[in-house]
């Protein structure tokens, strides 16, 4: 079995590589982002305040995320309920960001994540993936591009969305996230020493997939 950890910062395309490359290579896709969205979602639902750290920990016992996988990809699990769609609702992603920043939920989902690496050969995108969840992976890849780049493909995906927004704040709220991603003392969004710097400001999606699987094969014999 081996692991593939792609990392890199806000609206780099880690979740789209990342699920290509699981598809061209017959090899299990993980969605990081999905399970804190899943406690997200359960906090929601039940009133909690993200904010208060304790509410949020203390819950926690009554939390179970499960992952599958069918053929449209994977499925997550809470409490036994399939919660794909109602995890991508607008207001969840605030719960998410909240929960994630939380030391007790990033140790409750580390196990989770492991786990899925111990039966099947996987790629898993996030920001702390080469670092914390699996620094022993085969492969690391930290995915960038330059911050206008980023920017501008944001802000083109978000105009397709019907949101109305500028490319400057885009640009601006990403600039800060990454700030706060970076210095976070949970987990910093940094590159491993050991992983490969993969720059896709002048590559395509197609181009920068292959640029991946190119890492991976020389690494992967």
């Amino acid at each position: 079995m081996y692991k593939i950890a792609l990392d890199g910062p806000s609206g780099s395309g880690k979740s789209v590589m990342a699920k290509a490359v699981a598809k061209k290579l017959n090899i299990l896709y993980v969605d990081t982002g999905a399970l804190y969205r899943a406690i997200g979602l359960f906090m929601y639902r039940n009133g909690v305040d993200v904010a208060d750290k304790a509410a949020v920990v203390a819950n926690l016992k009554n939390v179970d995320v499960k992952l599958s996988q069918s053929e449209e990809g994977q499925v997550v699990y809470l409490n036994g309920e399939n919660v794909n769609r109602d995890i991508r609702l607008p207001e969840i992603s605030m719960y998410a960001s909240g929960v994630s920043s939380i030391p007790e939920v990033r140790a409750f989902l580390l196990e989770l994540q492991r786990d899925a690496a111990k039966t099947n050969n996987v790629i898993m995108d996030g920001r702390d993936i080469g670092t914390v969840i699996f620094p022993d992976a085969e492969v690391k890849i930290f995915l960038f591009a330059r911050d206008e780049v980023r920017a501008k493909r944001r802000y083109l995906e978000l105009k397709e969305k019907g949101i109305d927004t500028t490319l400057e704040e885009v640009l601006n709220d990403m600039q800060r996230r990454d700030e706060n991603d970076r210095t976070r003392a949970i987990a910093p969004a940094v590159p491993a020493e050991d992983a490969v710097m993969l720059d896709s400001s002048e590559l395509n999606i197609d181009q920068t997939i292959d640029a991946i699987i190119n890492i991976i094969e020389k690494r992967i014999k």
